[in-house]
């Protein structure tokens, strides 16, 4: 059993933002490996499925991207998880747009999301960090991770959200390297 939570924040108002990144590829997942439609449970919407040989647990908290942590320790709890069991896919301003890479544990970058979940889960779970890229200066940050992403940037936003969805079985596998390795080539054959 895996848990795999997407960072955002709820509602139509967000839906389009950069922090949103993580529901984005959580949603594209979810259509591409048919799972059932999401419903309202443990403080967030969740929906769980088979992605080869794993059942897994696709979750959207819903508490707001600074409280993600009551979410996702719920569902680790109700699911009888421990850290490796859980996968968290969330913004990451350090890497430029359409990057992405996964790690295990360290640092939370400032990320009120990671911080969250640390604070309820302890520090050691996967996280698939998604290049939004960076506004250039600290004061910017905020404006820029609640701003939607421009039209010209949806391009690499779809590309990769439905490379990640395409090797979710990766994912799913703990075939880390290979799922980076994937969603590197899907984009440069998609020219991002």
């Amino acid at each position: 059993m895996l848990l795999i939570a997407g960072l955002g924040n709820p509602g139509a108002a967000y839906a389009k933002n950069r922090h949103n990144i993580g529901f984005m590829a959580v949603e594209a997942i979810a259509r591409e490996h048919r799972f059932p439609p999401f419903r309202s449970r443990l403080q967030g919407l969740i929906a769980d499925a088979a992605i080869g040989e794993t059942r897994v647990a696709l979750l959207m908290p819903q508490t707001y991207m600074n409280d993600s942590g009551q979410s996702v320790g719920q569902a680790m709890r109700f699911y009888k998880l421990d850290l490796k069991g859980v996968v968290v896919l969330h913004d990451e301003l350090d890497l430029a747009p359409g990057k992405l890479r996964v790690k295990i544990g360290g640092g939370n970058a400032g990320h009120n999301g990671l911080r969250s979940i640390t604070a309820h889960i302890g520090n050691d779970y996967k996280r698939v960090r998604l290049g939004i890229g960076h506004p250039g200066a600290k004061e910017l940050v905020h404006p820029f991770v609640l701003g939607d992403f421009a039209k010209a940037e949806m391009g690499w936003v779809s590309a990769l959200c439905d490379a990640i969805a395409g090797d979710a079985a990766l994912l799913a596998k703990g075939d880390d390297a290979g799922l980076q390795n994937k969603v590197h080539l899907a984009m440069a054959a998609a020219g991002f």
